[in-house]
C-alpha cells in the first residue's frame, strides 16, 4: 500500500504573515515533525495568487491580499522548507481552495496500487476541509486521515466545526 502525506498551504501569510495566527504558528513544529517522520509520498499544497488577486471572486469577499507568487508571503514557512530539505516532494500550486488537480496527481502516483491519504497544515476551515472533501469524493474507498493535531483554523471554533464537518463526511480525525 502506498501512503501520501498532504501538506496544506504551510505558507508564511498563513503562519506569520497577511493572515496568520497564533494557533497557525503554534502547528509548525508539529507538522515539521510529521513530515521529517513520514514514510511515503509528500505533497504540499501552495495557495497561489496573482497579483490581481483584489479583483478576482475570492479577493472581494477576502479583501486580504496573501499567497501573491513570488512574495514572501507565499513561500512555505522555514521550519516547514527546512523539513522538506533532501525529500522528494511535489508541490501543487492551486489558485483557489481546493485543487482539482490534487485527485489525479495522486491517483497517477499510486499507479493502480491502493493508497491511504493523511492530510496536515492550514486553514483546517478553508483548505484543509476542501482538499479532504475532493479527494474523499474521488476516493470513496481510500483511508483519508486529517491530523488535528497539525491543522490551524481561522479560529479554534471554526477548526472544530470543520472537525466536525469531516468526521460526518467519514474522514478520520486523529485528535
Amino acid at each position: 500500500m502506498k501512503h501520501f502525506l498532504i501538506i496544506v498551504d504551510m505558507q508564511k501569510d498563513f503562519v506569520d504573515g497577511a493572515l496568520g495566527t497564533p494557533e497557525a504558528a503554534a502547528i509548525v513544529p508539529w507538522v515539521a515533525e510529521k513530515i521529517r517522520g513520514f514514510d511515503g509520498e509528500v505533497l504540499v499544497t501552495l495557495d497561489t495568487h496573482e497579483e490581481n488577486y483584489l479583483s478576482t471572486a475570492e479577493g472581494r469577499k477576502l479583501p486580504v491580499p496573501h499567497c501573491i507568487r513570488g512574495t514572501a508571503g507565499w513561500q512555505l514557512d522555514a521550519e516547514v522548507a527546512r523539513a522538506l530539505q533532501g525529500r522528494d516532494y511535489t508541490a501543487v500550486e492551486k489558485p483557489t481552495f481546493g485543487s482539482v488537480a490534487l485527485p489525479e496527481m495522486i491517483e497517477k502516483a499510486a499507479g493502480g496500487d491502493d493508497f491511504s491519504i493523511e492530510m496536515a497544515g492550514l486553514c483546517t476551515d478553508i483548505c484543509v476541509v476542501s482538499n479532504a472533501l475532493l479527494l474523499k469524493a474521488h476516493f470513496p474507498e481510500a483511508p483519508i486521515s486529517v491530523d488535528a493535531a497539525c491543522c490551524a483554523g481561522v479560529t479554534p471554533e471554526s477548526h472544530r466545526a470543520a472537525l466536525s464537518t469531516l468526521r460526518s463526511c467519514q474522514i478520520d480525525v486523529a485528535d
